[in-house]
C-alpha cells in the first residue's frame, strides 16, 4: 500500500533522514520506532507532503500524495494533536470536513467512533491531552481513509484509552486498512503491531515482522547456583559465553538441557534453570543503542 523509496532530508549539514526505503503492507499494523532524533517525525511529515524531501518518493498504491485525487479519502494522518482552542470539537471537525471536501454528515459519525459525542460542544482548549488525541483521530477518520498515519497517538491517553486505541487500530487493519503508527511505548506496540520499521540516526535499521526482530537474539539460559565461579569456568571450556549477575549466570547460544548436563556432570549445584526469550523492547534497545542521542550508562 505504501512504498517509501530513497527518502532523504538534510537540514544544513545534518542528515535527518538518510536514503530511507521500506514498504507498509495493507491489512497490517506497522509500528515505526527508533530513539529520539532518529528521523521518525520528519519521515512522516514527508509522507504527507508537509516537508519536502531532498530526494526520494512516497507512493500510495503507486501514486504520490500530492497527486491523490482526494487525499483525505486515502490517507488520514495525525502528526500533531494541536488545534484551535476556541473551537468546539464539532466545529473543529466541521471546518476540517469543509477543507477536505468531506460531507458534513461524517462529523457526527466520527465523534461517535472516537467516543466524543458527549464532549462535542466543548471547546478544544478545555480538553485533556487524551481528549485532543481522540479529536485529532476523529479528524483523520473524516474521509473514511484506507490508510492511517499516526505519530504517537497514545500520548496522553489513560490505560482505558490506550486499550481502546489498540483495539480500534487492530480492527481497522483487520477490515483491510493500512496502519502506520509511531510510538515509544514498545510494550504496547508488541501487543498489536504485525511489522516494525526501525530507524536509527536517520537510517533504516530493520523493516521486518515483530517475530523476525525478536528472533534475532538467542534465548538466554539463566542459572542460579551457589557455585557461579566454578560453573563460569566450566562453561568457558565449552566455548559458551556467560555473564555473572550475583549468584546467577546468563548463558547465551545454548539450551537449558546443555547447561543442565554440564552442571550435573561436574557436580555443580543448581537452584534454578530457566530460559528467557528477549522481549521486543530488549531487541529494539539492542538494535538502536549505537544511534541513540542520549544513552544511560
Amino acid at each position: 500500500m505504501i512504498t517509501v523509496s530513497g527518502l532523504t532530508k538534510k537540514y544544513g549539514t545534518r542528515v535527518a533522514v538518510d536514503d530511507l526505503s521500506f514498504d507498509v503492507a495493507t491489512g497490517r499494523v506497522t509500528g515505526f520506532v527508533g530513539p529520539n532524533g532518529a528521523g521518525k517525525s520528519t519521515t512522516m511529515r514527508m509522507m504527507v507532503g508537509l516537508t519536502r524531501p531532498d530526494a526520494g518518493t512516497v507512493r500510495y498504491h503507486g501514486v504520490s500524495y500530492r497527486d491523490l485525487q482526494s487525499p483525505a479519502r486515502t490517507v488520514g494522518s495525525v502528526l500533531d494533536a494541536r488545534m484551535h482552542p476556541g473551537r468546539t470539537a464539532r466545529n473543529h471537525l466541521r471546518a476540517t470536513a469543509a477543507i477536505s471536501g468531506v460531507p458534513v454528515g461524517r462529523v457526527e459519525e466520527v465523534l461517535a467512533e472516537v467516543g466524543l459525542e458527549t464532549a462535542a460542544d466543548q471547546r478544544a482548549g478545555k480538553f485533556s491531552l487524551g481528549m485532543r488525541q481522540r479529536l485529532a483521530l476523529a479528524a483523520a477518520l473524516l474521509g473514511d481513509p484506507q490508510v492511517l498515519l499516526l505519530d504517537e497517538p497514545s500520548n496522553g491517553l489513560d490505560p482505558d484509552g490506550i486499550r481502546w486505541l489498540r483495539d480500534y487500530l487492530s480492527d481497522f487493519a483487520a477490515r483491510g486498512g493500512t496502519v502506520f503508527v509511531s510510538s515509544h511505548l514498545i510494550s504496547e506496540l508488541s501487543m498489536f503491531a504485525h511489522d516494525l520499521v526501525v530507524l536509527g540516526g536517520g537510517r533504516l535499521l530493520a523493516a521486518e515482522s515483530v517475530e523476525a526482530i525478536t528472533s534475532r537474539h538467542d534465548v538466554a539460559v539463566i542459572v542460579q547456583t551457589p557455585q557461579p565461579v566454578e560453573l563460569l569456568e566450566l562453561l568457558a571450556g565449552y566455548d559458551l559465553v556467560a555473564e555473572a549477575a550475583g549468584d546467577r549466570l546468563i548463558v547465551r547460544g545454548t539450551s537449558r538441557a546443555a547447561v543442565s548436563r554440564i552442571a550435573f556432570d561436574n557436580h555443580i549445584r543448581v537452584h534454578e534453570l530457566t530460559e528467557a526469550s528477549p522481549s521486543l523492547e530488549d531487541s529494539l534497545l539492542h538494535m538502536t543503542r549505537a544511534s541513540a542521542e542520549f544513552a544511560s550508562a
